[in-house]
This record gives C-alpha cells, structure tokens and sequence, in this order.
C-alpha cells in the first residue's frame, strides 16, 4: 500500500518494508519514552509529561536538535501492543499527559495502541507534538484520540520552507492542518495539577487538558 500519510505523498510500501522519505517503514520504532520536564510548562508541569519520541520524520529541517533520531539512526522496534504498555507505564509514573513526538507517519499504528491502552484504564490526555507539517485528511483519523494539539508553525515563505526544511508546501499543508487541529479541540481547557505533599495547592501551575499550543519559529 502507498504510503501518503504526510504532505509529501511518496508512495512508498511502508507495509512491504520499504522505507518513506521519512526513513521508516510501517513497523514502530521508538527512541525514547519516559516522562519529560522540559515541555511548555503546562505540559510537563510539576510530574512531567509521558513523552515518547518516535525515531523518523517527514521534514529535514538543516537546523534540527533531535537530528540522529529525525533521520533514524537511533530507536527500537516495538510492537503495538508494547507501545499501548509504554502508554500504561507512563500513567502509572504520574505523568501529566502521553505526549507523542513525530508521530506522522506512524497516525494508523498510535491509533491502534490508543485504542488498545484506553481499553485497559489508560485516561490521560494525549498530546500530538509535531512540526506542523501534516496532511488535514490524515489529522481527522485521530478525531477524538487526541486532546491536545502541540505543533510548530516554523515558516509562511515556500521559498525558506524550501531552503532549511526540504518542504516548499510546508505553508499551505500547515495552515490546513492547523486549522483541522482547532476544529478537534478548541479553545483551551486547563486545570490545576495536583500539588504533591511540599507543595501548597496555591503554588500548582496550570496543566492543559484540552486545547492547542503553535509554536513559531525564530532563526537567528
């Protein structure tokens, strides 16, 4: 089956094992899982958030800080039903939320294991952490699955989407996929975190819950 889950529609049979531009084939491959405390602060808050960081990524981005991991040469195959443990494993921490980083081109298998961890007592929020570059058509199969969307808006020019990240429709593809991403969520829901034994409840911050954070990019 061609694969045409992020803009680039490259057709590759991830299935077959052959690999998409953004270097993986459809098995899952995950570089990290653990919980994170250096997320905006009304993500990771206090506990942190249940991060995983999926190995592979639809951009390539000439300035990226995760590039041994966007461009696959770290990460460890799993299986789906191990990644709707991870997803268990990180509630049972205490973690804030599941935050799912660069998870484009694995929507059809996270979708599964959302599903298969749910069904087991999994109830945090699930956060979708992206470069904004998504296809609004392949945004919609997560249409209740995700309650927070956290993505990049890094350029409005094609011609520097060009230059630094190899996407020169990155513009157009992001406005759309914004766009469907707020029509899912709306405007933000927050609560307080719950404060731990040394902490007065007056000094908990702020955790979302529902709702949707664009970062934008600055190059110096």
């Amino acid at each position: 089956m061609e694969c045409v889950l992020c803009p680039r529609e490259c057709g590759a049979d991830r299935e077959q094992g052959k690999l998409g531009f953004c270097g993986e084939t459809a098995a899952l491959r995950v570089s990290r899982a653990a919980l994170h405390m250096w997320e905006e602060p009304c993500i990771s808050g206090k506990e942190g958030s249940g991060t995983v960081f999926f190995t592979g990524c639809t951009l390539r981005c000439v300035y990226c800080q995760n590039h041994v991991i966007a461009t696959g040469k770290v990460g460890k195959l799993i299986s789906i039903e191990r990644l709707a443990e991870i997803f268990l494993e990180l509630q049972d921490a205490k973690a804030n939320n599941i935050n799912l980083v660069t998870p484009t081109h694995y929507i059809p298998q996270i979708i599964k294991a959302l599903e298969l961890s749910k069904n087991q007592g999994m109830n945090l929020p699930v956060v979708y952490n992206s470069g904004g570059y998504e296809k609004a058509e392949a945004l919609k199969l997560l249409d209740g699955l995700v309650d927070v969307y956290l993505p990049d808006m890094k350029y409005m020019s094609p011609g520097l989407a060009g230059k630094y990240s190899k996407a020169q429709d990155y513009p157009a593809a992001a406005m759309a996929a914004l766009a469907e991403m707020f029509r899912q969520v709306g405007t933000p829901v927050f609560e307080v975190e719950k404060p731990d034994d040394n902490t007065a409840t007056d000094e908990a911050g702020l955790i979302m819950k529902r709702g949707m954070i664009v970062r934008h990019l600055v190059l110096p």
